[in-house]
């Protein structure tokens, strides 16, 4: 066994013993798990709770780097053993980042408003050597453009002063370049797309395997060719280690799978994670009958957008360069079903009304009035 490859395997059975006396998810303990590169790391995570937050952290721990993170503090207990807690808010309570202290990365989580980065890089300018930024696909201004790349068209804002949440995707190209600004050439930009998986409280994914692990007749939106791209927090965040300790610096499109994936085949590989017995029968709807039934797309029938004009090629974005930087992905069979068990153990009031998707009986009124202009 060369050197090279003895401190691998050495740092590989560190991080699994790491990961086993924390009692962190199996899946950091996988041999294929691409081994830590370089020195441990001192990180700065700016959030460090919330749905991606708590992944970034485990994984950076099992891996042997020493974490803080800096939030509001509520959501604290279940960060691992020895992380570091700063107490503060982006909205002006930053007193406990000030100081000398520094670290090799700044990770910035939470981010929307361009201030945030503004203030966070006054405190926080030449105390790191790489900072992360979680960006978007939002940033871009129209998706009317095939295989759409990091260079595409970015959106724009008459009043960047404006916060209004109709400006979500400019705000966050302005941030990206506030966070430019304040660490020139450092910037790490990743620009993900849906995010799913256990702990998504927004339902945007959870909808479906819910829905489908219910059985019987399921409302199925558009066209099965319209395009879908998801990526599980538990990917995203894996990869955005590694990212740091790689030192990769640019700016990444990442989003998943791998291989284009339509609606079609992403119901249908939630229901072959399901059990075989149950009957469930896809019934598509056009995109112009749901628009007549005031169904909307991505919030009533989440994942789905109609492929039209401005997203005429939504859920195509051209993710090259995040897989050749190393960007990996869980199967959609272990995202579904480990989706649909964090939702099975969340309180029941959560689970009898998700944030997004169909009641059923609004879906049960609307496949009946499909059946009625059908003739079926």
């Amino acid at each position: 066994m060369s050197s090279e490859s003895r401190r691998d395997f050495v740092q590989t059975v560190t991080a699994a013993g790491s990961a086993l006396s924390l009692g962190l998810p199996r899946r950091l303990l996988a041999w294929n798990d691409p081994p830590r590169q370089g020195k441990p790391l001192n990180i700065l995570i700016l959030g460090g709770t919330g749905f991606t937050g708590p992944h970034q952290v485990r994984y950076a721990v099992a891996r042997g780097h020493k974490v803080t993170v800096f939030n509001r503090g509520k959501r604290q207990a279940d960060l691992p053993k020895g992380v570091k807690h700063l107490v503060g808010d982006r909205n002006g309570q930053l007193d406990a980042l000030k100081g000398s202290a520094t670290w090799d990365v700044i990770i910035d989580n939470p981010t929307t408003f361009p201030r945030w980065v503004r203030t966070a890089g006054e405190i926080l300018k030449g105390r790191a050597e790489q900072y992360v930024f979680i960006s978007t696909l939002s940033v871009y201004d129209k998706w009317d453009t095939a295989n759409m790349d990091e260079h595409a068209r970015l959106a724009t804002m008459p009043d960047p002063a404006n916060e209004e949440m109709k400006n979500y995707g400019a705000m966050k190209v302005l941030s990206e370049q506030e966070a430019e600004k304040w660490y020139p050439g450092k910037v790490t930009v990743i620009r993900p797309g849906l995010i799913v998986g256990p702990g998504d409280e927004t339902d945007r994914f959870t909808y479906w395997p819910v829905r489908i692990a219910r059985g019987g007749e399921v409302l199925a939106p558009g066209a099965p060719t319209d395009a879908a791209q998801i990526i599980d927090a538990r990917d995203l965040a894996e990869w955005t280690i590694r990212m740091c300790e790689a030192r990769q610096y640019g700016i990444y499109n990442a989003t998943g799978p791998r291989s284009p994936l339509n609606v079609s085949e992403m119901l249908a590989g939630i229901r072959g994670a399901m059990p075989g017995s149950l009957d469930i029968r896809f019934t598509w709807t056009d995109a112009k009958f749901l628009e007549e039934q005031k169904v909307r797309p991505w919030a009533d029938l989440p994942v789905w957008i109609p492929p039209a004009g401005d997203f005429l090629y939504w859920g195509k974005a051209n993710i090259a360069k995040a897989v050749a930087a190393g960007l990996t992905f869980r199967s959609l069979a272990v995202t579904a079903t480990e989706t649909l068990e964090w939702h099975k153990a969340r309180p029941a009031d959560q689970q009898a009304k998700m944030k997004s998707g169909l009641a059923a009986d609004r879906e049960a009124e609307i496949l009946k009035a499909w059946h009625a202009r059908q003739g079926t």
